[in-house]
């Protein structure tokens, strides 16, 4: 079996859906710009320096969610794909994506970022498999909580030996793999598949790279 996974953010978009999240819902009076945008600054800038702890970040992100009816959420969502997402999807990452789809047998896009902001953006890049951090539901609703093992670093690896298994699959069964990421929280996967590949990299992920002969490219 040929497997491609891409990490998304910095990697098929010029940008992070997660911190554009908390800014488009700033910018709408949603969130306290005093109380939110310096902190989502200081997480984005934490995540990119490998210094992020995951559950601190996560309750930071997810307790907006429960605040709103999900019918609400849906609606500002749409309007986040159209004025923040859709500008920052490149041409050269579509036309790798729609490649893998089809060259490859499975192709799936692996996120730290919840599924409540990303599922929207695999669809539309026409990937219909998803790997992401998990928000808890109630009834629909969701309850500020993650559920399950969040999607970053060896926990993507943990994300991913259960996504194959969910599907009669596992490790073993994969002859090739391919993994596009930018990002040095990405190491652990990058390591695993056979064909780690940096995109647009971060300084720690591109000396990796080079050293370790791994291709490095860029989408934008």
């Amino acid at each position: 079996m040929r497997l491609v996974l891409f990490d998304l953010d910095n990697t098929l978009l010029s940008g992070d859906s997660d911190f554009e999240w908390a800014q488009f819902l700033i910018e709408r009076g949603v969130l306290d710009r005093e109380v939110y945008e310096a902190r989502n600054q200081a997480f984005y800038d934490q995540y990119k320096a490998g210094t992020l702890d995951i559950h601190e970040f996560l309750d930071f992100q997810l307790k907006p969610l429960s605040r709103h009816p999900r019918t609400q959420l849906d609606i500002w969502h749409g309007q986040f794909m159209r004025e923040k997402i859709m500008p920052i999807i490149n041409p050269k990452a579509r036309d790798l994506v729609d490649r893998s789809l089809r060259e490859a047998d499975l192709v799936a896009i692996i996120t730290a970022t919840n599924s409540f902001v990303t599922m929207p953006i695999a669809k539309a890049f026409g990937v219909e498999h998803l790997i992401a951090t998990e928000p808890e539901q109630n009834g629909g609703e969701f309850t500020g909580k993650v559920a399950g093992t969040p999607s970053f670093r060896e926990g993507k690896i943990t994300r991913l030996d259960a996504w194959l298994k969910q599907r009669g699959m596992d490790w073993e069964g994969v002859q090739e793999s391919w993994f596009y990421s930018d990002s040095l929280n990405d190491l652990p996967l990058l390591e695993r598949v056979s064909n780690p590949v940096a995109v647009d990299p971060d300084p720690t992920l591109k000396v990796r790279a080079e050293k370790s002969g791994w291709p490095v490219i860029s989408l934008r």
